[in-house]
C-alpha cells in the first residue's frame, strides 16, 4: 500500500499565505512609526501656535454712482479700501482668493470685484483697495422706495463684504485651504444736508470675520 503524503487543507492553505520576513515587519513599524510623528508633531505645532483669524476693516468707501436706470435696473459705482491685518506672532497667511462686492439691504447691488493673490507676514497689514461697479443690474422693485426713507433719513447703509480662501504658514508647513467671509457696514451722509460730489465714509469701522 503507498504512502499518503498529501497534506491536510489546512496545511495547504497555510502554506499560500504571503510570508513577511522580520527585516519587512521592522521597515513597515519604522516607516509607520515615523509618519505617525510627522503627524503629531504637526498636530502639536498647530495647537501650540493656534492661529488667529484675520482681522478686517473698512477704512473708506466713495459712492459715485448709485441710480436706477428705469424701474428695477440698478447703475452703480463704488471705491472702497479694506485695512487687513494678520494678528499672528510666528503664523503668516496666503490669502488665494479674495471677492468683493457690496450689498443693500440684502441685495447685491454691484458685481464681484477679484482681488489679486498675496502673502501677509507676521504682525503684517495691507490695504486692499477695489472699484465696485454694475451696470443695469437687476434689483428689487422696493429699492427705490428703500432708498428714498433713507434718503429722508439722512442716512444710508451699506454692507460691503468678501468671500475668498487663504492657507496658514508656518515655518515651512503650509495648512490647506481654508474658505473665509468679511462683512463691513458702513453708514454715509444721505439726503438733502449730504455734501456735494461723490457719497464719502471716512470713519474706520471693524468688519466681521469668519472662517
Amino acid at each position: 500500500m503507498s504512502q499518503i503524503t498529501e497534506k491536510s487543507p489546512q496545511h495547504c492553505a497555510k502554506k499560500k499565505l504571503v510570508n513577511i520576513s522580520k527585516h519587512q515587519k521592522k521597515l513597515l513599524y519604522t516607516f509607520t512609526t515615523f509618519i505617525l510623528s510627522i503627524l503629531l508633531l504637526i498636530i502639536l505645532v498647530w495647537f501650540i501656535l493656534l492661529p488667529t483669524k484675520p482681522e478686517f476693516a473698512l477704512k473708506d468707501a466713495d459712492i459715485y454712482q448709485l441710480t436706477l436706470s428705469g424701474s428695477h435696473l440698478l447703475n452703480s459705482s463704488i471705491q472702497i479700501t479694506f485695512l487687513s491685518v494678520n494678528p499672528n506672532q510666528k503664523v503668516g497667511i496666503y490669502y488665494d482668493e479674495i471677492q468683493v462686492y457690496a450689498s443693500y439691504k440684502g441685495q447685491q447691488i454691484t458685481l464681484d470685484s477679484s482681488v489679486a493673490p498675496f502673502y501677509q507676514e507676521h504682525k503684517d497689514h495691507n490695504l486692499i483697495s477695489t472699484v465696485l461697479v454694475a451696470t443695469e443690474l437687476p434689483v428689487d422693485p422696493s429699492f427705490s422706495s428703500q432708498m428714498s426713507r433713507d434718503q429722508m433719513a439722512g442716512r444710508l447703509f451699506l454692507n460691503f463684504k468678501a468671500n475668498g480662501q487663504l492657507r496658514w504658514k508656518v515655518g515651512t508647513w503650509v495648512s490647506s485651504r481654508y474658505r473665509f467671509n468679511v462683512n463691513c457696514v458702513s453708514v454715509l451722509p444721505f439726503g438733502s444736508s449730504a455734501p456735494a460730489g461723490p457719497l464719502t465714509s471716512t470713519k474706520v469701522s471693524r468688519c466681521l470675520t469668519t472662517i
